[in-house]
């Protein structure tokens, strides 16, 4: 057994050579943001998504309403050759677009997506403060390669989807914590090599966001 004196010497030498303790550590504030200060859906929230938006390079279309969509998605898919579209997309969206639209039911292969320019989807929720799509793999959005291999993605968004903060689109994701999501802030971009941007490598090279709901002015 250890002699107790020789212990309590060797602690005390220890104690000596580490100096005076350190001050108890303080709780750590955790007044993070919940809840975004523009309300959901407002004219105000929209308008800051536009912005964020093309501040990343996406170009973004504004109709006031649902009959406004059609012809939106027609003009920006006009010179596209073919289109997918995952099951969940509303006909009515589809009804001005000349290109051949394919469904993604048997699921299609890689090298058949690659072909395909461009995908129409919808969206789970998107941030206005981020400038951020998020999608979560439901009806009308498909599966994560739809719109990762395509080099167009058109997305509608609607009023109601839009939130102000990253805390508010968390909420409301929360509901099926268990789907795949995919975040999208612009176009897909890397400057991994001597800081050049490059778009498209990681995803769709142009991004077309659709906003369906008023404006502030």
């Amino acid at each position: 057994m250890t002699d107790p004196t020789a212990r309590e010497e060797m602690l005390a030498r220890i104690r000596a050579a580490l100096g005076a303790r350190p001050p108890a550590a303080t709780a750590v504030p955790r007044d993070y943001q919940r809840v975004g200060s523009l309300g959901r859906g407002s004219a105000e929230v929209l308008d800051l998504l536009a912005d964020r938006l093309e501040d990343y390079r996406a170009t973004v279309v504004r109709v006031a309403g649902p009959d406004g969509v059609p012809a939106a998605v027609g003009a920006l898919l006009a010179e596209v050759g073919s289109v997918v579209a995952p099951e969940g997309v509303p006909d009515a969206w589809l009804g001005a677009i000349t290109a051949d639209v394919r469904r993604d039911e048997p699921a299609l292969t890689h090298a058949e997506l690659d072909a395909v320019p461009a995908v129409l989807t919808g969206c789970r929720v998107a941030v206005a403060e981020t400038g951020t799509v998020v999608l979560d793999g439901s009806a009308g959005q498909g599966r994560r390669a739809l719109t990762l291999v395509p080099d167009r993605h058109v997305v509608v968004v609607l009023a109601d989807q839009v939130v102000h903060a990253v805390p508010d689109a968390v909420a409301v994701l929360a509901a099926h914590p268990e789907r795949p999501l995919t975040w999208i802030s612009g176009p897909s971009a890397t400057s991994d090599i001597e800081l050049v941007r490059v778009e498209g490598v990681h995803g769709p090279r142009d991004l077309r966001v659709v906003i369906v709901g008023r404006t502030s002015s």
